[in-house]
């Protein structure tokens, strides 16, 4: 299995990058976000334990999201790969999910982080939200919130993976045929 995780801002462009990837590296793709919002439109308990801190422009509680993550990974035992998306976004997440891998005999190959401007990518979020319907991509204020979270509990994931010397940054400025040659370039040479 080849696992690799999508990293960024939201809005970075993780989400659109999976669709080319996935396609590329016959990968599953498991966003995050596409995950809760199975669980919240079901109204399962998980989505509504979520709903709360997405409402609110938080993350979402590690445990919580392990929980959904796993339970999605579960789902394709014979995949070549996973495309996590938004997923881990805290050392405590990406310790969970070490140890899962590792549990199922596999383990991530790489992080790739599309970084790009705080500045753009509000733009990116406000505009997506006129017709997402996503309420915290709606609210600028909710969405700087989401920012200095990400910033505070997902920048040390930087150097938990640089340790472990499966961190690549990408710029992810461009057009989408640019970012996406950007990231096939990493993961061809994995």
């Amino acid at each position: 299995m080849t696992n690799i995780v999508l990293f960024g801002k939201p809005g970075a462009g993780k989400g659109t990058q999976a669709e080319f990837l996935k396609e590329k590296y016959k990968l599953t793709h498991i966003s995050t976000g596409d995950v809760f919002r199975f669980n919240l439109k079901n109204d399962t308990e998980l989505g509504k334990q979520a709903r709360v801190f997405m409402d609110a422009g938080d993350l979402v509680p590690d445990e919580l999201t392990t929980k959904m993550l796993i339970d999605e990974v579960n789902k394709h035992p014979d995949t070549n790969g996973i495309l996590f998306d938004g997923y881990p976004r805290t050392i405590s997440q990406a310790e969970a999910l070490d140890a899962f891998l590792t549990s199922i005999g596999s383990k991530v190959a790489a992080t790739i982080a599309l970084e790009a401007d705080d500045e753009i990518l509000v733009k990116r979020l406000l505009e997506r939200g006129k017709t997402s319907g996503r309420i915290d991509d709606q609210d600028e204020e909710k969405i700087r919130n989401r920012y200095q979270e990400y910033n505070e509990k997902t920048a040390p994931l930087m150097s938990y993976y640089e340790e472990q010397g499966k961190f690549y940054a990408v710029n992810g400025i461009g057009t989408i045929s640019e970012i996406t040659e950007r990231v096939s370039n990493v993961i061809d040479n994995l």
